[in-house]
């Protein structure tokens, strides 16, 4: 078991001054495989307080000291990264043949680049008689979720401190081991008191501080929609800065021309990545009505291929969700989905056979769904696909569009011009076209309820800055 008694804050291991905590139960077995503080309100101020008095000094040190202490805290994440994925798959319930690489290797990888981005960045650029500047925002309060926990605490805290900014940390408390093991390697390196800080709490109690404290300067947010709207509500009364990246329902949609398997198998292999605990997840598949049924076949054989079972053991290619909650809130959808009349066609809400403990969810596809439809409107957050038919590509654009988000897609075409064209038209933040791998460098964000601002790459890296401009 893997427990921590004391918050990291100022530099230093701290205790909290309530007398709480949580517990972290593992997703396979309901078992508890760790413990840390449950922070409170005095916590988070004084965390703020140490990111303020901190601020000043390392807005002031160069570019290229940021990038050294980001490039030692990369040394350091990348001497535990078989530790990182272990503790990940456990917590959240992600297979460790793909932990490895996503839950420790991004983190890693967000780290180099904002270092290298920290280096190279123009931060004075001459506008006519103007010196444009750009210069940290201040303190920012990053607020990160458990579907990825340690790569979405990376992709903010790793730009902002290259930015020169300071930072106060609340991981979700769900899956928050990953994000303790970060705070010791910061400590292992002498990055300088206060620069960052990590108070473990929950959103009421902690995250609500963060949003709304006249002391914080900005505030990074990724999650629930629902919850997105209260950190954005909370900010507007101290109007600082807001960068949220929330839900989606993301539409893969398949052209008549396209390679159908090869869309459809590929298709259901990303609404299932990490047991569909994924917000830019393709979990609407879009499909010409005289092509349904045949698409459908290909992805029932697909979603019968995975192997559910313990995320640490060998062959495992579906694991859990990440608590009982999710799993009940997941089956709850399912239930909904028949009740409304789309076809269950493989999956359902019931336990899988052998897997008597663990949050386990079969893998479920609905096939005639309506866009209408509860489980086509609302992000079920967990390994279950709709298919949905058309019979046009106006009609099939017009579908991809209807919905409250636009974080993510897909487009599928023989002509990779006119999936270009079809992109072009999807009001999301990102489309992948015939499948085109996913890329760190580029902006990840969404339109609509998704969200506002950009993470990752030079895009995220900006998020941080504010600009100046003096008249010579």
């Amino acid at each position: 078991m893997k427990s921590y008694d004391k918050l990291y804050i100022g530099g230093e291991w701290t205790a909290s001054s309530g007398k709480g905590s949580f517990e972290v139960t593992g997703a396979a077995n309901e078992e508890i495989i760790g413990r840390i503080p449950a922070g409170n309100r005095a916590d988070a101020e004084r965390a703020i307080q140490c990111a303020r008095a901190a601020f000043e000094a390392w807005s002031r040190t160069s570019p290229a000291e940021r990038a050294d202490y980001l490039r030692k805290i990369e040394a350091g994440l990348t001497a535990r990264a078989a530790e990182i994925a272990q503790v990940v798959a456990s917590e959240v319930g992600m297979p460790l043949p793909w932990s490895g690489p996503i839950q420790a290797g991004l983190p890693i990888f967000s780290f180099r680049t904002a270092a290298d981005t920290a280096s190279s960045y123009e931060y004075e650029k001459q506008v006519g008689n103007s010196l444009v500047v750009r210069e940290p925002v201040g303190v920012v309060g990053c607020i990160t979720p458990w579907n990825y926990p340690l790569h979405q605490v990376a992709a903010k805290v790793a730009p902002a401190l290259a930015a020169g900014c300071t930072v106060v940390l609340k991981p979700s408390e769900i899956a928050p081991l990953s994000a303790f093991i970060l705070a010791e390697v910061i400590d292992s390196v002498k990055l300088p008191p206060g620069v960052f800080n990590l108070v473990s709490g929950d959103g009421p109690t902690v995250g609500e501080v963060l949003a709304s404290h006249p002391e914080v300067d900005m505030v990074s947010f990724t999650g629930s929609t629902r919850a997105g709207r209260r950190v954005g509500e909370l900010a507007a009364a101290t109007v600082k800065r807001v960068a949220l990246e929330l839900g989606g329902k993301s539409a893969n949609l398949i052209l008549e021309d396209a390679d159908l398997k090869a869309a459809v198998e590929a298709g259901v292999s990303n609404c299932y990545a990490n047991s569909g605990q994924t917000c830019s997840a393709w979990t609407r598949m879009l499909v010409p009505r005289a092509r349904h049924d045949e698409a459908v076949a290909i992805a029932k054989a697909k979603a019968e291929s995975f192997k559910l079972g313990d995320p640490l053991a060998q062959g495992t290619t579906l694991g859990p969700l990440v608590s009982s909650v999710q799993r009940d809130r997941v089956r709850t959808y399912i239930r909904r989905g028949v009740e409304e009349g789309a076809t269950l066609v493989t999956g359902g809400p019931e336990q899988p056979e052998g897997l008597a403990k663990g949050y386990f969810v079969k893998p479920t596809i609905f096939a005639n769904v309506k866009n209408s439809m509860t489980i086509a409107q609302e992000e079920i957050f967990g390994p279950v696909l709709c298919i949905l038919p058309y019979d046009s590509e106006e009609e099939a654009v017009a579908i991809a569009n209807e919905s409250p988000y636009g974080l993510a897609g897909g487009v599928w075409s023989a002509d990779p011009e006119r999936a270009k064209q079809v992109a072009r038209r999807l009001r999301t933040g990102q489309v992948d076209i015939n499948g085109g791998r996913f890329n760190p460098l580029a902006p990840f964000g969404g339109y609509k309820q998704s969200g506002r601002g950009r993470e990752l790459g030079s895009y995220g890296f900006e998020e941080y800055l504010e600009t100046k401009s003096m008249q010579l």
